[in-house]
């Protein structure tokens, strides 16, 4: 089968030919219908060989939806042709926190060596994939697969990433959004489906400001040194009473605590190396920083619940298996509208 791969330190991913994969016991054989393209990605593949956790060559695509092909022994809950959702951070299955469906938090997974598809594991940017386990397969349940991929990341990360803030995002209250592309446009329209809070969205590229107005935000501001100062402006003083900064980078969480309300949240979702300092005086008081990853299995539920409810539309471009290095070029020229997703079988 045909697969992209990272297979050299530095080097650009590449498609190439492997052995079609065959279910063990316990495990399942995709037919690869859709995989998403992520930043994630992109920081993986920046890193030094002394920094990669796992070996290469490396199938990518974290981002993942197809059709049962096969079964292993003893699988049971699904048949051959079900139409799927991949649950991406796997965990061991049995500790503590995987007990409550926070695989993304497995307790044991370094230890035993386990990794999320496309990020240690075999991906899903190929015509097939192996899922370790049926627990990490969602039914579809009618949603369209190239708008559903994106949901199993960029959807859930910031859906988990908003729940926790939930009880402060109450009438009056405000919600930014640092960074409009892949996670952050639909991190604008799950604030307008769960609460009602006034969205402001920040962003460098005019066409991601459009594009976050063009799917629900209130409020729309140039990511740059006057951020935070137009925030505090347009809030009266107070500020914001959450700051979800999908960048990550150092200018960007600094604006993050410049902006945060006495008692706000601030959470730190994308992987741009920033950091904000926490102590008394650093911040406003009792302004919480957390910097979380992914979601849970429910919480993937209830977001593919939402799209079908339609209060989620990722925005997303279509290429070929083949065009796949394009798709992450242009990720990384900041020249994808929303999402990327990969059709590997067409």
């Amino acid at each position: 089968m045909k697969a992209l791969q990272y297979r050299t330190v530095g080097a650009a991913p590449e498609v190439v030919t492997v052995p079609d994969p065959e279910p063990g016991p316990g495990q399942v054989l995709l037919e690869v219908t859709a995989a998403g393209v992520c930043h994630s990605d992109i920081a993986v593949m920046s890193w030094s060989a002394e920094q990669l956790p796992f070996p290469l060559p490396l199938t990518l695509g974290h981002e993942g939806v197809g059709t049962v092909a096969a079964l292993g022994d003893g699988v049971t809950g699904f048949a051959e042709g079900d139409s799927v959702a991949v649950y991406g951070p796997w965990g061991c299955g049995n500790c503590f926190m995987c007990a409550q469906g926070k695989e993304n938090y497995c307790l044991r997974a370094t230890e035993l060596g386990i990794r999320p598809p496309g990020l240690g594991a075999p991906g899903a940017i190929a015509e097939y994939m192996i899922v370790d386990s049926p627990r990490h397969l969602v039914p579809l349940n009618g949603l369209d697969p190239v708008k559903a991929v994106p949901l199993t990341d960029a959807g859930l990360t910031p859906y988990h990433a908003i729940k926790r803030s939930l009880p402060k995002l109450v009438p009056g209250s405000t919600a930014v959004v640092i960074g409009a592309g892949g996670l952050g446009h639909v991190a604008v329209q799950l604030l307008r489906a769960l609460t009602a809070a006034r969205v402001v969205a920040l962003d460098v590229a005019e066409e991601k400001l459009a594009l976050a107005r063009t799917v629900g935000a209130h409020e729309t501001v140039l990511s740059d040194s006057a951020a935070a100062a137009t925030v505090r402006e347009l809030t009266g003083g107070r500020g914001a009473e959450v700051v979800l900064d999908f960048v990550g980078a150092p200018p960007t969480t600094a604006s993050a605590g410049a902006m945060a309300a006495v008692e706000g949240d601030v959470t730190i979702v994308g992987l741009g190396g920033g950091a904000l300092p926490v102590g008394f005086g650093a911040l406003p008081y009792e302004v919480g920083v957390t910097s979380p990853y992914w979601g849970t299995r429910a919480e993937l539920i209830e977001v593919l619940d939402l799209a079908r409810a339609g209060a989620v539309d990722v925005h997303t471009e279509t290429y070929g298996l083949d065009d796949a290095p394009e798709a992450y070029e242009r990720l990384h020229a900041g020249r994808v509208g929303g999402r990327a997703v990969i059709l590997p079988n067409g």
